[in-house]
């Protein structure tokens, strides 16, 4: 009983590592203090499917006209290259503050295949392909009859990743690394479609993200926090993307960032940061939940002007919470919690009642907008 929980153990969240210190790792930042970020081409949104141990995501969120907010994953999971699993979930956000939950819908996948240009996923009464243009992506699923998806996204400004391969690389010999992370976006689309419910269907014409992410490695190992930040106004959108590893990679952050508007990325790069301003405790697990956050953006815009952008303000009442390992057989998650330092919550949040602003400052030209905001802090272990 105990090995297989020791297993269980391993497979979930691993065991601590060694103090590696900060020199096993190589942040995606020391690309970007020469080539702040490229934009996007075609090959850059293949599934890399890893041979090893991997979770790779490709996500799309979804902020529609009529204030609805969703969000659809698929997600590819490969344990020890031992087992691939599959899933497709689907969230749609109750946001009038009643007690109705949120539509979760996680449904495993069989059956899953790439095409040959590994651009298309596909499985059992699910797809999500990027068209030949590259220039969006159609969303289908019939895996749930609670949540029937039929979506399109498509991008109207340039695709980003930070630095010249968005990635970073983790490894006391960086020439052959033992782990990676990937992020790469369309930091501002458009939607349409809808997502059929046993209510009826909902339209999600209006405006959308998409990220594609790689952990190649266990994700316990690579990051100890999260802190992201997906906006979208009328006329820009801003996203921000942190990550914290644990001790044994020093506590090293490493934030990814983005405002563009419609046919342009206005700055980019790793110059940005978050910030907890205010938190509060949360008495189910200890964590320091935020209530008052700010994001920033720096860098040169394209025209070698200096550009600053900032979101900050009160996260209101959250969304969600979700305790990462609500499905793991309670003996192993109190041997993960004491013996990995593991107890993963994800926050989520979008203000509803005061909606955030984004303040850009290009040159001399200052815009501030009122927008959609979608946040979430996540903590996995100290």
């Amino acid at each position: 009983m105990f090995k297989w929980a020791q297993q269980q153990l391993a497979n979930v969240a691993g065991t601590q590592e060694p103090i590696y210190g900060p020199s096993a790792i190589k942040s995606v930042a020391e690309e970007a203090k020469t080539t702040p970020y490229t934009e996007l081409t075609r090959d850059d949104l293949k599934w890399r499917t890893l041979s090893s141990t991997c979770v790779e995501t490709q996500t799309f969120y979804l902020m529609a006209d009529n204030g609805q907010l969703a969000f659809c994953q698929v997600i590819y999971s490969n344990v020890a290259g031992i087992r691939v699993t599959c899933q497709f979930n689907c969230k749609i956000f109750t946001l009038d503050g009643s007690s109705t939950p949120h539509l979760w819908s996680s449904t495993p996948l069989s059956n899953h295949s790439f095409n040959e240009e590994k651009t298309a996923f596909y499985a059992d009464n699910c797809s999500v392909e990027l068209s030949e243009d590259g220039t969006s992506f159609k969303i289908k699923s019939t895996a749930d009859p609670q949540a029937i998806v039929d979506l399109t996204v498509k991008r109207t400004a340039p695709g980003f990743k930070a630095g010249t391969t968005g990635t970073t690389l983790f490894g006391t010999d960086l020439s052959n690394p033992w782990g990676s992370m990937r992020h790469v976006f369309w930091p501002r689309c458009v939607a349409e479609g809808t997502i059929l419910t046993k209510n009826g269907p909902i339209d999600f014409k209006g405006k959308a993200f998409f990220a594609h992410a790689l952990q190649g490695m266990k994700p316990h190992h690579a990051a100890a926090r999260w802190n992201f930040c997906n906006f979208q106004g009328p006329t820009h959108s801003a996203i921000l993307m942190q990550f914290t590893t644990p001790p044994s990679y020093g506590s090293t952050a490493v934030t990814v960032g983005v405002v563009a508007k419609d046919g342009e990325i206005v700055v980019g790069g790793c110059n940005s940061d978050v910030v907890h301003l205010k938190t509060k405790g949360d008495s189910e697990n200890e964590w320091p939940e935020p209530t008052h956050i700010r994001y920033t953006w720096s860098g040169t815009g394209k025209d070698g002007k200096p550009v600053e952008a900032a979101i900050e303000g009160a996260l209101e009442d959250r969304l969600d919470r979700i305790d990462v390992m609500a499905e793991v057989p309670g003996f192993v998650k109190k041997i993960v919690s004491t013996a990995a330092g593991t107890k993963p919550y994800i926050y989520q949040y979008s203000p509803q009642k005061t909606k955030l602003s984004l303040k850009l400052q290009v040159g001399d030209q200052e815009v501030t907008e009122e927008g959609i905001t979608i946040t979430e802090a996540t903590f996995i272990s100290a």
